[in-house]
């Protein structure tokens, strides 16, 4: 079953390329280079993704040395693309993001999106709901805005000439211990980027009759 979509706006054709383009590719071109600039403006435009409360809980950390990235390939159950590719990009997500609440609304009142009285409102709302949330709940909504991100990234890659393919498979515990990751900070996926040296399988989606309903089940 094709997973085409037909583009009726030509406006919007190089959008449709880019989510009909992507692939999970495992296979990448290990001379391939990604410079720390390219990456910085994939990552600004991932950042873009909403989330709750606009708490902005994903942080990345970068993997580009040679050495390091070899270092992980065991770590993720030696899938290969791991020591291949140009970049993996590690996803966190902070399980105290409320902390930077301050910041946040500091930015925003700055820029003229709202009063102090709204600014100062939102902190101390934020600070007091976020710090309050139990353990568990505040991680659901912590993993569920780094996965918003992370697709975002891939979708930026793509339309950068870039492929990834997230990764779930690695063990996060020794990643953590690896890379220097403190408590704070939970792990979630694990993104190679680079240029592909094979492409990846195209693949089928369910019919959209057996996941979407209007109105009721």
């Amino acid at each position: 079953m094709s997973t085409e979509v037909k583009v009726e706006n030509a406006v919007d054709a190089s959008f449709f390329e880019v989510l009909q383009g992507r692939r999970s590719v495992r296979k990448y071109d290990s001379s391939a280079v990604i410079s720390d600039s390219e990456i910085i403006e994939l990552l600004k435009l991932a950042t873009l993704a909403p989330s709750s409360s606009n708490m902005q809980p994903w942080r990345f950390l970068v993997v580009t040395d040679p050495e390091l990235k070899q270092k992980l390939v065991p770590i993720a159950n030696n899938q290969q693309q791991v020591g291949e590719a140009s970049a993996i990009v590690l996803i966190l997500a902070d399980l105290e993001m409320y902390k930077l609440a301050g910041p946040i609304y500091e930015a925003a009142f700055d820029a003229g999106y709202m009063t102090e009285e709204i600014k100062n409102r939102m902190i101390e709302n934020s600070t007091k709901l976020y710090s309050s949330i139990p353990a568990e709940r505040l991680k659901e909504i912590a993993v569920f805005d780094t996965g918003l991100v992370a697709m975002q990234l891939m979708l930026a890659a793509r339309s950068k000439g870039y492929d990834t393919v997230p990764m779930g498979g690695y063990n996060r515990e020794e990643a953590a211990k690896l890379l220097g990751v403190s408590s704070r900070y939970l792990p979630t996926l694990m993104l190679p980027i680079g240029k592909a040296a094979a492409p990846g399988h195209p693949t089928t989606r369910l019919p959209i009759e057996q996941v979407a309903f209007f109105n009721r089940m």
